[in-house]
């Protein structure tokens, strides 16, 4: 494990994630995350940490209102949230990682359009500590 840092587009957020360097990340093709190019890397709580910005987030929920989708009120990126399949954990866009720390990157598919409650059984404990 390493600390990784990233944030939005403009920096009003900033944060620091604990992840090994090669890292595996979900493609969900579910209606929000196909229209945003969310890239999945979902940590425990304990392994992230809002450097700056929090007063800058905006926060938007549907269906369940489970997950918190969190998106910078500026430049409209949103760099991680709280996921409904680990609402215990956080859920980083791996695109919103700066790459210097990054080796290597092995992307998933996640069928959250079609099979989405099979799905999230299969990544609960993702955000185990």
């Amino acid at each position: 494990m390493i600390k990784h840092q990233g944030g939005c587009h403009c920096g009003a957020v900033r944060f620091e994630v604990e992840a090994p360097v090669d890292i595996e990340a979900l493609d969900c093709n579910c209606s929000l995350c196909a229209k945003a190019g969310f890239l999945h890397l979902i940590v425990p709580k304990a392994r992230f940490h809002l450097l700056q910005g929090e007063s800058e987030l905006s926060e938007y929920r549907f269906g369940t209102g489970v997950a918190r989708h969190l998106f910078c009120r500026h430049c409209g990126v949103k760099s991680f949230y709280v996921p409904r399949s680990n609402p215990d954990g956080i859920d980083v866009n791996v695109r919103c990682i700066d790459s210097d720390t990054v080796r290597s990157l092995k992307v998933e598919t996640f069928d959250g359009k079609s099979a989405w409650e099979e799905q999230a059984a299969s990544i609960s404990h993702l955000s185990s500590t």
